[in-house]
């Protein structure tokens, strides 16, 4: 338990630079600057002020070096009382590059295959037992392999659909067994019929309305599986405009009065981004956009990562222009936070709903 004494010396100006010179004098202290992942594993490093322990290559906002301690050991740091970070996961044993690089070429499998891989297929083709392959597919790409080859075939089917083909043959392109299969599937996939799809939403219904928030005005969109849009900009009538251009024969309606009540939880969690955001959403992407989409929603409020980072999270470390293009393919403004990633040397690039917004967006979450 910390004496009288002991906060003193932690609020002493004169002890706190003390504190940060040997930080900084120790060599492991540029491993942490730099997210150094060669160095993951031989130390950890703890944060006094948050009460995290983490990896010397996690993508958090570099801590203070006043508040900075190093560990040997995870044990060695939880025993000294900090919880293991919930981004870089100090606690699990860290995958050798050889098994990144083994999912990646099994997300290739599975993208290239003319029918869906089972577990077993994959198990054998990486001479590991279906457990395994499992366990370390999912460690590498945050999904399960049967995840993965689900969106994968729902990307292939919706791409089939929106050029024009029937929808048998779409089915059966897209590596579905039989119809009855994929139309027991079909809402999840496609959030309507195939036939719909197929005729641009033609008989969906979409519920929408456009508010006010801090960053300008706000369109919200949802379909019968959840919300399906989240838009920002200066002008309402392009933003309903926007979401007619995505639908073009679906039947768009304006929001009663329950609906409103829906968009004020979303200004609600964009003004307050803490707050989270506990509504069923309606995303619709090809596999590798799925995958991408979903490291962007393990980013921690607050923290930033570059699309290289990204990549490598993924088990694609030589994909970050497509991860770039999966970002700006997003339609779900901060509940899918692109604005969390931003490029090597922190600048910002790119914003489907202008810098100047992903900019505040960085700024409001870092002073939450």
């Amino acid at each position: 338990m910390s004496t009288a004494i002991d906060r003193q010396n932690r609020n002493d100006p004169a002890a706190r630079a003390i504190r940060a010179a040997r930080t900084v004098a120790d060599p492991r202290w540029q491993a942490v600057v730099g997210r150094d992942r060669n160095a993951d594993g031989q130390f950890f490093y703890s944060v006094r002020t948050t009460g995290v322990y983490c990896r010397p290559s996690c993508a958090a906002r570099t801590a203070n070096a006043e508040n900075v301690a190093f560990h040997a050991s995870a044990a060695d740091a939880e025993r000294a009382g900090f919880r293991p970070c919930k981004r870089c996961r100090p606690d699990r044993l860290s995958l050798p590059p050889p098994h990144a690089a083994l999912v990646t070429e099994l997300c290739r499998f599975i993208e290239t295959a003319e029918r869906a891989p089972t577990l077993a297929e994959l198990a054998h083709r990486a001479g590991m037992s279906p457990h395994h392959v499992h366990r370390t597919f999912r460690e590498v790409t945050g999904v399960t392999p049967k995840a993965y080859v689900a969106a994968h075939r729902a990307g292939r089917m919706r791409h089939a659909l929106a050029a024009g083909a029937m929808v048998t043959d779409a089915i059966y392109d897209a590596g579905y067994g039989s119809n009855g299969r994929f139309y027991e599937q079909s809402d999840g996939v496609l959030g309507m019929t195939p036939t719909r799809y197929r005729a641009g939403g033609a008989g969906a219904e979409i519920r929408f309305a456009v508010g006010e928030c801090s960053l300008g005005a706000i369109l919200v969109a949802q379909s019968e599986r959840g919300i399906c849009a989240i838009a920002i900009g200066d002008d309402p009538d392009q933003l309903a405009r926007d979401l007619q251009d995505r639908f073009p024969k679906a039947r768009l309606v304006g929001g009663d009065e329950a609906f409103e009540k829906l968009v004020a939880r979303v200004v609600g969690f964009v003004e307050a981004p803490r707050v989270g955001l506990d509504l069923p959403l309606d995303v619709r992407g090809t596999a590798f956009q799925q995958r991408v989409w979903q490291a962007m929603r393990a980013i921690p409020v607050g923290a930033t990562v570059s699309y290289s980072e990204l990549a490598r999270t993924i088990g694609a470390p030589g994909s970050t222009r497509a991860v770039a293009s999966a970002c700006a393919a997003n339609v779900l403004a901060v509940a899918i936070p692109c604005h969390r990633v931003v490029r090597s040397d922190g600048a910002l690039s790119g914003y489907r709903w202008g810098v100047e917004r992903k900019r505040a967006l960085i700024a409001r979450e870092a002073g939450a």
